[in-house]
């Protein structure tokens, strides 16, 4: 197929994302999946065909998708879920280039809690200070869109959905920003069920200290999450070149 530059970078920028995942147990089996809308085509995002393992995905092998559920470019299917979550985030939230779902096992844990939340103890959870929604009503499998269409609407305009007894949410206006907060989210959440099983109760901080790091490091995101994932980019070109193929 013929593609830009743009697609071309912004597939190995995704398929980077999916073998980082593998890397740092933020996928679980063939299922979750990550999609990015293509660059200078609305409408059309990439996104996992459903099978594959991540550690296997190469930006060539990425589906390209309309918001009608066409698949335009690629060879595979796409997971129904994951059509009616990708694609009514995507168009109910342009600015939500990037949507990244996981089931990854802290985070995870903490949607299993009753009204579980990521608490203010610690200085990667203020990352998402004032940023996080959360939906308490696990409503099954989404398989159609109108419940892709009431995530979208839980998710608003924050950066994270924490979705009760399923998984979370991540967005952002590049791979890059997403996948950062992403795995600064799962680190944040290990920390916290770490501390709970101490059995001592949290030490959450003032919300005034909440509020300032929260905004301090918003402001420093864009930079950070490019450099960290940029490294990031780095260890695969060493250790597996054939992601970008």
């Amino acid at each position: 197929m013929t593609i830009s530059n743009s697609e071309r970078e912004a597939r190995i920028d995704l398929a980077a994302a999916f073998r980082l995942a593998v890397r740092y147990e933020l996928h679980e089996g063939v299922c979750n999946h990550f999609s990015l809308a293509v660059p200078g085509a609305e409408g059309r995002f990439l996104l996992n065909p459903y099978g594959l393992h991540w550690s296997e995905l190469t930006a060539s092998n990425l589906l390209t998708l309309d918001t009608d559920g066409n698949i335009l470019e690629g060879e595979g299917r796409a997971e129904a879920s994951a059509f009616h979550i990708h694609s009514r985030i995507h168009a109910a939230h342009p600015n939500a280039a990037c949507v990244l779902h996981s089931h990854m096992p802290y985070s995870t844990a903490l949607t299993c809690l009753h009204r579980g939340r990521l608490e203010p103890v610690e200085q990667n959870a203020l990352r998402f200070h004032d940023d996080i929604a959360y939906d308490d009503n696990y409503g099954g499998v989404v398989l159609e869109g109108g419940e892709g269409d009431r995530l979208a609407s839980c998710i608003g305009t924050k950066r994270v959905l924490f979705l009760a007894s399923h998984g979370v949410i991540v967005v952002g206006r590049t791979v890059a920003e997403a996948f950062d907060d992403l795995y600064y989210l799962e680190r944040a959440a290990r920390v916290q069920v770490l501390a709970l099983s101490t059995g001592r109760p949290l030490n959450r901080l003032a919300e005034d200290v909440q509020r300032l790091t929260g905004e301090q490091l918003r402001q420093e995101q864009p930079v950070l999450a490019l450099a960290h994932f940029t490294a990031m980019k780095r260890l695969l070109d060493r250790d597996e070149p054939e992601y970008a193929r």
